[in-house]
């Protein structure tokens, strides 16, 4: 080695050591030192008390050092007055052979591995057997079955406990769920229920009829599935914190609950309304956003398609959101009232969900009177010419909004209502006729017929004649008959004189038409005496 600087051959004895018996570079130097290499290779380097080097030191600097050394010694042999016990050597020779300095090094790569053993132990800690499994699980139910003839319903069976034990396992944890089966359980829903939906099984027919979806042929085969994964989403919607869920349950996730309102299964529908609400409720970063995708569903409907299999559901929801208002109403409320609920009232299914709508129209009439002017305007200016279920219904709705308008806007909105309802009183239907019949016993239309009777009676009264002489059906005209009666007792002045402009408009009109028969006549016989219609001049072959 002569001729090679220190750094150099420690360099090389480090090289050749670690790689030959896989030595630490602290068992080298302890090694290196035990020898005493280091003395002779690097002699003027300053060692610590442990025989460490510290640094190159020229020869000045070292006679300085143990200057200052000496002079410490003798100060504090002057202040101490009972000298120091001095550390006891051991007897025992410390071995410095390569076999110890493997022994320590193994000593050494020991702890170390223990403390990643913990570090690890504690890390499983937090992933349990139980998470694995649920891991295992969802990886199982990713897999969707179709329920065709080709499928086995074994396979099916254990899919379905699989989605038993999923269920089980996010109700009993309970926000403790890892991230990893977290973004699993919802990448798993996701497969599962967002789907292509089938055709509707008859397009050219929109939902008349709220009772005829019970059929069979409406049901998916894959419920069985799908009414688990609903319940394992809304457990996740409930026991969770919103913020977790925020990154998988995205404003994409919920579109596409919604667009899965258009399934003709019912009790999809029904478990997507739960969902939709839950998660509204408790996402209150997503409302605006949801109640703009519902609204773009309800504009779609009225205006272009007047098809969608879940807009009573919808209506539902809307109802619960619209309890929650606080007043006064947010002007944003109000249009949704004006341009997309009154909007409702025009569309041909509107039996499929009347009783949801109406429930929302009286929620916000309720919170402020003052907009039920606005609805029953909108309601009269949508009536339905030849749809007599319609009629029945929109009738009771009237009826209800009355109880609840404010008082200040009864006689603006008394001479359109009653207009409106003796035209109804007189259909020749007679369930329309018996319904607006039986609105005189509200004591609040009454109440507000009162308030303009000078303006209604002229009308009502010709109504009532014309139901008691023309009408086919005998209830309609005893019903008839018991209003009049409360209509005399309410202000019979005023009845008789209606009776009495009745009656000369009646004579006029006879009168006139009197008239007008015998201006026809005169022109039949002066058409005659002119020979103006000459018998045709050609002979038919």
């Amino acid at each position: 080695m002569i001729g090679h600087t220190p750094s150099r051959i420690y360099r090389s004895l480090s090289f050749v050591l670690f790689w030959t018996f896989g030595l630490s570079s602290s068992c080298l130097c302890l090694y290196l030192y035990s020898i005493g290499i280091h003395h002779a290779l690097l002699p003027n380097r300053a060692k610590t008390k442990t025989g460490l080097c510290v640094g190159y030191l020229t020869r000045g600097e070292l006679k300085v050092r143990k200057r200052n050394k000496r002079g410490r010694e003798k100060m504090g042999a002057q202040s101490n007055t009972t000298p120091k016990a001095s550390p006891r050597v051991s007897t025992r020779k410390r071995s410095t052979t390569l076999q110890h300095l493997f022994d320590l090094d193994s000593n050494g790569n020991k702890i170390a591995n223990s403390n990643v053993g913990s570090s690890s132990s504690s890390s499983s800690s937090s992933f349990n057997s139980e998470h694995e499994e649920a891991l295992s699980a969802v990886s199982y139910c990713t897999f969707v079955f179709a329920f065709t003839e080709n499928e086995c319903p074994t396979q099916q069976e254990l899919k379905r406990q699989k989605l038993l034990q999923l269920l089980s396992f996010v109700k009993t944890n309970k926000n403790s769920i890892p991230v990893q089966v977290l973004s699993s359980l919802i990448s798993m829903i996701s497969a599962n229920l967002f789907r292509s939906l089938p055709p509707p099984s008859n397009p050219s027919i929109t939902a008349d009829f709220p009772d005829d979806e019970d059929t069979m042929s409406a049901y998916s085969p894959v419920w069985s599935h799908l009414q688990l994964v609903y319940d394992i989403l809304i457990r996740l919607v409930i026991n969770n914190d919103p913020k977790v869920l925020r990154q998988y349950i995205d404003n994409k996730f919920v579109i596409n609950l919604l667009a899965l309102f258009q399934s003709e299964d019912p009790r999809e529908r029904d478990s997507l309304k739960n969902v939709y609400h839950r998660i509204y409720s408790r996402f209150t970063f997503y409302r605006a956003f949801m109640r703009k995708s519902m609204n773009d569903v309800f504009l779609h409907y009225v205006f272009e398609s007047e098809r969608h299999c879940g807009i009573r559901e919808l209506l539902e929801i809307w109802g619960s959101i619209i309890n929650g208002f606080t007043m006064p109403l947010k002007e944003e409320h109000k249009l949704f009232l004006m341009r997309v609920l009154v909007p409702f009232h025009k569309t041909k299914g509107m039996q499929a969900y009347h009783r949801q709508l109406a429930y929302c129209v009286s929620q916000f009439v309720q919170k402020e009177p003052v907009l039920g002017g606005v609805v029953v305007r909108g309601i009269l200016k949508y009536w339905p010419v030849t749809n007599c279920q319609k009629e029945v219904l929109l009738i009771g709705e009237l009826e209800e909004l009355v109880e609840n308008i404010d008082p200040d806007q009864y006689r603006k909105l008394a001479v359109p209502l009653c207009n409106q309802i003796t035209r109804c009183l007189n259909s020749w239907n007679s369930q329309v006729a018996e319904r607006a019949l039986y609105v005189w016993n509200n004591e609040h239309f009454v109440k507000m017929i009162s308030v303009a009777v000078e303006e209604v009676f002229p009308v009502v009264v010709e109504g009532m004649e014309k139901n008691l002489k023309w009408h086919w059906s005998k209830s309609v005209r005893q019903l008839t008959e018991n209003v009049k009666v409360m209509l005399e007792e309410m202000d019979p002045i005023l009845y008789s004189k209606c009776l009495q402009e009745i009656e000369l408009r009646g004579s006029k009109a006879h009168q006139a038409e009197i008239n007008r028969k015998k201006n026809w006549d005169r022109i039949e016989m002066a058409a005659a005496q002119h020979q103006y219609f000459q018998p045709p001049h050609f002979i038919c072959v």
